[in-house]
């Protein structure tokens, strides 16, 4: 692919107004993506659906430029772009008619691995939430070790998910509602940067898109298109994981949803999935693996703790501070060792990786018994 065909490329989603169904039948009707941008204005204005405001916005071509600097941002980045006429284009995303024409990929995840499921639920996770969504994961992980989690990155159980994904060497895939010149939430950074070690990171906005709440809005339907079935651990009864299992629906994609108690507002959502029949009820990893006929594959390995001997001074220090005093926040935590924000966060992470702590609602931490 040429240059000025990856600016095309890019050049078709930034065109205000058309959207990702309007652009399919934009290329289909002219007959190539470059036809689009050659065409004359009067044989635009006759194109079905297009009238005279959107070929005006098409023929002034001034988002070429904007994709110019897109296209040159992906090249010297090593970012990875996909096109809905490309042949290694996601296939489960192709079949959902409002996927997005062109996203962008960084790390090493198949995006068409054999088994795929997403996980979304709830910002304000309880720690039964959490739980359960680790324990869901890592029994998945004993029976799928090529099971692919995708999630969105955001607070909750949406990072409870990449984090129990990458503990469990499961790869996982983060949607961004933003470009990739943001982190957000930012605090989430050291779990981005190992996910593109073991998974990747997926936009279809430009580099310098910034985290607007429509964003995360249009997102959802990657996390609902790209994999064979959504998972949603606790919800209120409105909330954008119910907008994606919404979509999941409608792409005919199975739902699973975890019961809560008929009282809890955090489960609402789910309860209400489920009794409408929106949603299969699962209290275990082997419920998603019977609804969706996943037999056990090679068992991994099993994952063993690091021994306290193998820690660096830096983990032993924390590890020491959590053993006194039980449990303790993130804050104190920073306040107690001196070490920088940036710092503890990745000792953290890692030292969850290593199965030696655990996280728990109010950015609480405790060793994991």
């Amino acid at each position: 692919m040429s240059e000025q065909q990856l600016i095309y490329r890019i050049a078709l989603s930034l065109i205000p107004g058309i959207g990702d169904i309007n652009a399919r039948k934009l290329v289909s009707y002219i007959g190539s993506v470059e036809g689009v941008f050659t065409e004359p204005y009067r044989s635009l204005i006759k194109i079905p659906g297009i009238g005279t405001t959107l070929a005006r916005q098409i023929y002034e071509r001034s988002y070429l430029k904007i994709a110019e600097k897109e296209a040159e941002y992906v090249k010297k980045n090593c970012i990875k772009t996909y096109f809905y006429l490309d042949k290694d284009y996601p296939y489960r995303l192709k079949q959902c008619e409002d996927s997005p024409i062109i996203f962008y990929f960084k790390g090493n995840c198949d995006l068409d691995a054999a088994r795929i499921l997403s996980v979304v639920g709830t910002r304000n996770p309880t720690g039964r939430g959490k739980e359960i969504c680790e324990k869901i994961i890592t029994g998945l992980a004993l029976d799928n070790p090529g099971l692919v989690i995708v999630s969105g990155l955001a607070y909750g159980i949406d990072i409870t998910a990449h984090k129990s994904a990458l503990a469990n060497n499961l790869p996982t895939l983060g949607v961004l509602g933003h470009g990739f010149k943001t982190t957000y939430p930012y605090v989430h950074k050291p779990v981005a940067e190992a996910m593109l070690k073991n998974g990747g990171l997926l936009t279809d906005f430009h580099s310098d898109e910034k985290p607007e709440r429509n964003n995360f809005i249009k997102r959802n339907r990657i996390i609902a298109g790209i994999s064979d079935a959504t998972l949603i651990v606790e919800s209120a009864v409105t909330g954008g994981a119910l907008i994606t299992t919404d979509l999941a629906n409608s792409y005919n994609r199975d739902v699973f949803a975890v019961p809560g108690r008929i009282d809890d507002t955090w489960s609402a959502g789910c309860n209400n999935l489920i009794k409408r029949n929106k949603a299969a009820l699962v209290e275990s990893h082997l419920d998603i693996e019977y609804f969706l006929n996943w037999q056990p594959q090679k068992n991994n390995p099993p994952v063993q703790r690091v021994l306290f001997a193998e820690l660096t001074d830096d983990e032993k220090k924390i590890y020491e501070l959590l053993n006194k005093e039980e449990e303790m926040n993130f804050d104190q935590i920073c306040r107690e060792t001196g070490f920088s924000v940036n710092k503890l966060s990745t000792i953290l992470l890692q030292m969850e990786f290593n199965r030696l702590i655990k996280s728990c609602p109010g950015n609480i931490f405790k060793i994991l018994s």
